[in-house]
């Protein structure tokens, strides 16, 4: 099931029966050195924790690649979000074949377009490790913005790096939307 899409990808429930694809997509090298993780996790523990997060407050996507018009899950987004204030951190995680394709920046729009038109979000940020300049320029493309950096706070390849934050606002959300032709009944 495919919530909302555009030409490239959609986005559609989390869903307990991947458990074991989102796991392996987690013991990336590639993936473990972007998130500044050390160590990989067990697939029981991973099994485990997926229960939780099917139960939390956290709202979360399985990307799909929309290959041939074939759903095929290609990665997993999360907003968490701070209710009082409105705003919520972005984290997304795209599997080793899915990467370079541009399934990145259009997961984020469309996380995005979801975060301010159905959740009503005001702001999303996120934080990324500065050597990761391929997801830096694929939250720019989506529409986040250099907020600051966190000096000195990550490793990436064994090195102490900085950590940029980004943010995204509502009020400077421009483009195509997948979720206004939704709620309005008009075709995209």
């Amino acid at each position: 099931m495919v919530w909302v899409r555009d030409d490239t990808c959609g986005l559609g429930p989390y869903r307990a029966d991947l458990v074991e694809t989102y796991w392996g997509w987690e013991q990336d090298p590639a993936l473990l050195v972007a998130y500044g993780r050390q160590q990989p996790e067990s697939l029981e523990a991973r099994v485990e924790g997926i229960a939780h997060q099917l139960r939390g407050d956290n709202v979360r996507f399985t990307i799909y690649h929309l290959a041939d018009d074939v759903p095929v899950p290609a990665g997993v987004a999360t907003l968490l979000p701070d209710p009082s204030v409105r705003t919520a951190e972005y984290v997304v995680m795209l599997a080793p074949e899915a990467r370079g394709r541009g399934l990145g920046t259009a997961a984020t729009r469309l996380v995005l377009d979801y975060a301010f038109l159905i959740t009503n979000l005001r702001m999303v940020w996120l934080k990324v490790l500065a050597p990761n300049k391929p997801a830096i320029r694929a939250y720019e493309k989506a529409g986040f913005r250099t907020a600051g950096t966190l000096r000195e706070a990550g490793y990436w390849l064994g090195q102490v790096c900085d950590e940029v934050i980004m943010d995204a606002l509502a009020a400077e959300f421009v483009g195509p939307s997948a979720i206004t032709p939704l709620l309005t009944g008009q075709e995209t």
